[in-house]
């Protein structure tokens, strides 16, 4: 890759920022998820292989939900035996006691429930109310946290709700609280329609550490539908913020919220990251060549502005 040897992007610090980042990659679950056709087995594992050659620490692998919701990921127990012995973590989602105990029986350590920050989107993700899920999600959470495994609790829905519009902050600073009080270790900030300002992602993170939720547990997981994603990382940053979640290539969306288009590209959050001069460990070379490799099994471009440039560049 020829732009990293030019020095470019040029790094320029900016005050307030954090000197580090930690990148939660979640092309491998939260974006072959929605993929139409089924992606095979070997070539998500290869997926998970390439991105961790490339520098990523975080990669979410899979989810252990029931085949008939999510077929595409059908394949977690085949899957994560083919990559755990991997030198980094490997999140996987569980939707309930059934599902942790498939992902336990496998020894994961790192887990992750998805909860909703509105009764809408409850309702079609969980066909639960909020209170509901939360109820369901508690002993998931008090048996991850008894074997010894790390949590993450997604929220859905923190900035704007497709059925219910605008969610009030105070609504959001609720859930997470139940998230944290049940155990939680982090919690993702989902803006799961992409609909997000700067400004409001502010004042989110203000009531949350007001509401006793400290930034430090917090990460972020911005979808780019109105081209705000870097924006709002940005904001986050300033905020205090130091975990980012990203998808390679761009992959991925919402089964349940048909508005959703895909999440923050990882390649556009490094270059950024690069520019500001904050570490992520990623090798951008590496990741863009990831990333033009599994569009290439996809059969379709990715939206990734950053590797369309690197790549035009290679030509």
């Amino acid at each position: 890759m020829s732009t990293p040897e030019l020095g470019l992007p040029m790094a320029v610090p900016a005050p307030g920022l954090p000197a580090r980042v930690r990148i939660h990659e979640v092309g491998p679950r939260d974006g072959l998820q929605n993929e139409k056709a089924t992606v095979p087995t070997e070539v998500k594992a290869e997926f998970i292989r390439r991105l961790a050659d490339a520098g990523l620490t975080t990669i979410e692998a899979t989810s252990f939900v029931h085949p008939k919701w999510v077929p595409q990921l059908a394949d977690a127990e085949e899957l994560f035996p083919m990559v755990s012995g991997l030198p980094v973590d490997l999140p996987v989602l569980v939707p309930n006691e059934r599902g942790l105990e498939r992902a336990l029986s496998l020894s994961a350590t790192r887990v992750a429930v998805f909860a909703s920050a509105t009764e809408s989107f409850a309702k079609a993700n969980l066909n639960r109310t909020v209170d509901e899920a939360l109820a369901m999600f508690e002993p998931v959470v008090r048996r991850a946290k008894d074997g010894g495994a790390h949590v993450r609790g997604y929220l859905s829905m923190c900035f704007g709700d497709p059925w219910e519009g605008p969610v009030p902050v105070d609504q959001v600073v609720r859930v997470c609280r139940a998230l944290r009080d049940m155990g939680c270790d982090e919690l993702s900030l989902g803006d799961t329609i992409g609909v997000a300002t700067p400004g409001h992602v502010l004042r989110l993170l203000a009531a949350l550490n007001e509401g006793g939720v400290p930034t430090g547990v917090i990460g972020v997981h911005f979808h780019d539908t109105y081209g705000q994603a870097l924006a709002n990382t940005l904001a986050a940053l300033q905020h205090g913020v130091t975990t980012v979640d990203a998808s390679a290539g761009g992959l991925g969306g919402c089964p349940y919220a048909k508005s959703a288009t895909g999440n923050l590209a990882t390649e556009d959050l490094v270059w950024m990251l690069r520019g500001l001069g904050i570490d992520t460990g990623v090798d951008l070379g590496r990741l863009v060549a990831t990333s033009e490799w599994m569009a290439g099994r996809l059969g379709r471009p990715s939206p990734s502005r950053t590797l369309r440039a690197l790549s035009h560049k290679e030509q």
